[in-house]
């Protein structure tokens, strides 16, 4: 199967602060993708180069196009949401929808009032009536009704409580998502999308740390819970980072010998949040 994206050497400096640091990754179609790193770690850089929005050094392709060159091509098939409140508070939801529907070819004005009429949202009303999480359903009802391959999500929840996150996701994965389209998406609420995910992307200081699908985190990656009298035996297995909790230590290991570490403590796999945590402390530390 083809890459939906490729990126191979991806690089970009701005002056001497080095965004991207000869990144390589691929986003495989029908996929749910989460880049996820720290503040400052080149995300938004590496979003923004998917969506032609800036230039850069290597090679990338999305869509089978060259994204700063072919823009307004790719445009045609990848749809983007950011915060929302670039949508100016004397526009109104008819309006909004009218707007999009002249300037977008593949946008279907009737599937946009339809999830727009199942979050209790109607075309009379103005931004600024609207809740923040009103606005952001509008603003994901609009990126919905465009008939995309690609949808890229840049902190798309932020801002909101923990109702219209819900509901963001929700209508994401239920009137969105099918084979035949895919989800490149960074967000700081890693909790609330793990179970989302097909595949995520950790970025540290502009390089990938972890390129991973979320059934290969399960096999390759275990959290062991070791009581002290364990400890000793538990560190011989060289684990790549360990943290105190209650009363106990977490050890974290790549590869392991699950046999061996089940005679030492509780295994499990650890969370998307809890593996992005000790690996960036491990690259920290190298």
């Amino acid at each position: 199967m083809s890459s939906l994206i490729q990126a191979r050497g991806l690089s970009k400096k701005f002056g001497s602060q080095v965004a991207l640091d000869h990144v390589a990754f691929d986003v495989q179609p029908g996929r749910i993708v989460g880049l996820i790193g720290p503040n400052g770690a080149g995300k938004t850089t590496a979003l923004r180069a998917v969506l032609g929005l800036t230039s850069y050094e290597g090679e990338l392709r999305v869509l089978g196009r060259e994204p700063f060159q072919e823009r307004a091509q790719l445009m045609g098939e990848a749809s983007f949401i950011a915060d929302v409140a670039v949508l100016p508070a004397w526009l109104s939801v008819d309006h909004a929808i009218e707007f999009v529907g002249g300037v977008h070819p593949r946008f279907r004005a009737s599937r946009a009032r339809a999830l727009l009429a199942n979050a209790g949202i109607t075309g009379r009303r103005r931004m600024s009536e609207l809740s923040k999480g009103m606005k952001t359903m509008v603003h994901l009802a609009l990126t919905m009704a465009i008939d995309a391959r690609l949808l890229v999500l840049d902190e798309p929840t932020l801002g909101l409580d923990i109702l219209a996150r819900r509901g963001f996701y929700d209508a994401l994965v239920n009137d969105y998502m099918d084979d035949t389209r895919t989800i490149l998406i960074t967000t700081h609420q890693v909790e609330e999308v793990e179970n989302l995910l097909t595949d995520v992307l950790f970025i540290d200081q502009g390089r990938i740390v972890l390129d991973c699908s979320m059934d290969d985190i399960a096999a390759r990656y275990a959290a062991v819970a070791v009581a002290d009298d364990a400890l000793a035996a538990a560190r011989a297995e060289r684990p790549f980072h360990e943290r105190p909790m209650l009363g106990k230590r977490i050890l974290y290991f790549e590869r392991p010998n699950l046999e061996r570490l089940a005679a030492l403590g509780q295994v499990s796999t650890p969370s998307v949040a809890d593996l992005f945590v000790a690996k960036l402390s491990r690259a920290g530390s190298a």
